[in-house]
């Protein structure tokens, strides 16, 4: 499954192969100007269910990861009960380089520069492929959903 592409290895990229986690790489072209993770579906030839994206929120100080297909909406009730906390909000833009090290548009939900809590939504528990950034722009990973069992996330309905 894995397919060899000649890019820059990210930290998500450096952690699949730490774990032995085998992928697929997709990559496009990207502009500045904001691309949504429907028309990433759609550039890469796969289908909005299994094309997750990587959204980073917050309570406080403390921050937390949701992973949900690209065609559906943070319920940020649901994520404040799921993370244990009254209320919970998506984080400034400025805020999310320095906070995960990645720009928007190549969120990755593996490689950020702290260990967040991170939750994914659990329709990926019925699919048997996901495809997420793999911490650039312009870049996707695909792996078998099975594999996510080597990190620590859990999954909830978040949507």
């Amino acid at each position: 499954m894995t397919k060899k592409v000649k890019t820059k290895k990210t930290n998500a990229l450096r952690i699949l192969d730490l774990n032995n986690v085998e992928y697929s790489l997709y990559e496009y072209e990207y502009t500045d100007e904001h691309i949504t993770g429907s028309e990433v579906a759609r550039i890469i030839g796969k289908s909005e269910e299994i094309v997750f994206k990587t959204l980073v929120c917050k309570s406080g100080k403390t921050h937390y990861v949701f992973v949900l297909p690209v065609n559906q909406e943070l319920n940020l009730k649901k994520a404040a009960v799921i993370a244990g906390e009254k209320k919970i909000e998506m984080i400034p833009l400025k805020e999310l380089l320095p906070a995960t090290g990645y720009l928007h548009g190549g969120c990755s939900p593996l490689g950020m520069k702290r260990d967040y809590k991170t939750y994914f939504d659990e329709t990926a528990l019925i699919i048997d492929n996901i495809v997420f950034s793999a911490g650039l722009r312009g870049l996707q990973c695909e792996i078998r959903v099975e594999l996510l069992s080597k990190f620590d996330f859990e999954y909830a309905d978040l949507t």
